[in-house]
Formats: C-alpha cells, sequence, structure tokens
C-alpha cells in the first residue's frame, strides 16, 4: 500500500498557492454567497407559485346577460334601444 502522507502533502503544496489571500483584495465571500442562494431560492418559489396561480386564472370573459360569452345578441333592437341609456338611469312611467 503507498504511503498516503506523501500523497497528501503532495496535494497540500500544490493547494496552498490557491490558498493565500490577498489582504487588499474584497471578496464577496461565504456570507454573499448564502445571500445569493437565498434570493435565488426566493425567486424560484415565487414564480413556481405564480405558474400555479396563473394556471387556475379563466381567461374567457364571462357574458352578463346570460348568453355564451363571446357571442354578439340576437336582437339588435335590444342592443340599439339600450345604447344611450346607463345603468344608473330610472325608466320614466308611461300613462
Amino acid at each position: 500500500m503507498p504511503d498516503m502522507s506523501a500523497s497528501v502533502s503532495l496535494a497540500m503544496t500544490q493547494l496552498v498557492p490557491l490558498a493565500e489571500v490577498d489582504e487588499n483584495k474584497v471578496t464577496p465571500g461565504v456570507l454573499g454567497f448564502i445571500v445569493f442562494a437565498a434570493m435565488a431560492l426566493a425567486v424560484w418559489v415565487l414564480m413556481k407559485s405564480m405558474s400555479k396561480h396563473m394556471g387556475k386564472v379563466d381567461f374567457k370573459e364571462k357574458d352578463t346577460r346570460g348568453g355564451e360569452a363571446g357571442t354578439a345578441p340576437d336582437d339588435e333592437a335590444t342592443v340599439a334601444g339600450t345604447a344611450g341609456k346607463t345603468s344608473g338611469e330610472a325608466k320614466a312611467p308611461q300613462g
């Protein structure tokens, strides 16, 4: 069995120059990575939630007159007769 300490010491001598820290260089470090990862996770959760909620939305317009959505009324006189009236106006009594 080969001597493990020789290979470990060789690996450590190769990695030591990579581990040197320049005191004049500012890096985000571990805290910056944690904050960035938390923000990325939050965005992912929000996008997943938005996708689920958008799946529940019904994009078809509901007709308040009781007919099918998106169809034209059959009686043109009804449309012409109610075109000038607003919903707040009361009918004048006949007679």
